[in-house]
């Protein structure tokens, strides 16, 4: 029931807003005019969608990127490319009254010179995942308050996962892969964040950026105790000249996860606490020798 009135409030809220013009601040530091609230949003990014689904707008969804697959709804939403090759045609076709999409989304100039509203926002670290909601809600004229309680039950649950780890599961280090170029997460990234709160150390260093492309032989050099990754990276490691001979792969301290979760590790938004806690067991179990091998977290 509560969560029932919750929602009631938001509609009203939407309602009584609806006729208002906002101003959000992109992230090139540009004002976008929204002149009333978005009916028809187009999300260029996974993250976004998620994020526009948990603010209580997924049914303004009128088309989606290739990879957006959370929540179960958005899977009926028409595919409009990627952030790389995005379907200008297609979605022009769709009359959106707003187009979010990253900052480095190819084709956004072109959908603005057409006359779309377009809003670049692409969250990194933390600070930008609570910058981004805020600036959703914001364009979506969603209560600033609703906004906010989202974030803070963001940072609760990201919390709850660091108290989860045990005492012996601390200061591990850590080689966590995002794509099996490789691309890694540094210190800098979302990820590298929650990982220091953890009390790990990461072998990436903030200054190599977010997401750096790394050299494999690095990671050999650098003999972390644990390795993240998702399922696509699996075939590749084996290859790899000197991974065989990596203490986390002798040891089975090496995460593996299935291609849903590590959707939920990569992406900086709502589901960040839950990436929280797929990590949080993945270093629980690689700290307890005693510990069936596996390799799910």
């Amino acid at each position: 029931m509560r969560e029932a009135w919750r929602w009631i409030i938001l509609m009203l809220w939407a309602w009584v807003c609806a006729a208002q013009a906002v101003t959000v601040l992109d992230d090139r530091q540009q004002k976008v005019e929204i002149p009333q609230a978005p009916q028809r949003i187009v999300s260029l990014l996974p993250s976004l969608t998620e994020t526009v689904c948990t603010l209580g707008a997924c049914q303004r969804l009128v088309g989606v990127d290739r990879y957006s697959n959370w929540p179960e709804a958005v899977r009926a939403v028409p595919r409009v490319g990627g952030g790389l090759d995005p379907n200008i045609e297609s979605i022009v076709a769709l009359q959106p009254d707003l187009v979010l999409a990253a900052g480095s989304t190819r084709g956004a100039d072109r959908l603005q010179a057409l006359g779309l509203t377009v809003l670049r926002l692409e969250p990194r670290t933390h600070a930008d995942v609570q910058r981004v909601l805020r600036a959703v809600g914001q364009a979506l004229h969603v209560p600033a308050a609703e906004s906010e309680r989202t974030w803070q039950s963001i940072q609760a649950g990201v919390q709850a996962a660091v108290q989860s780890l045990k005492p012996q599961a601390r200061g591990q280090r850590v080689y966590f892969e995002v794509s099996p170029t490789p691309y890694g997460a540094s210190e800098a990234s979302f990820i590298g964040e929650t990982l220091t709160r953890m009390g790990m150390v990461n072998i990436l260093s903030a200054a190599l950026g977010p997401f750096p492309q790394v050299n494999p032989e690095f990671v050999v050099r650098a003999q972390p105790d644990v390795i993240m990754a998702g399922d696509s990276s699996r075939a590749s490691m084996v290859q790899r000249p000197g991974w065989s001979g990596l203490r986390a792969m002798h040891s089975q301290r090496l995460c593996v996860f299935s291609a849903d979760d590590a959707d939920t590790l990569v992406r900086a938004g709502p589901r960040m606490a839950e990436g929280a806690r797929l990590m949080a067991t993945c270093l629980n179990r690689a700290a307890n020798p005693a510990a069936p091998s596996g390799t799910k977290p």
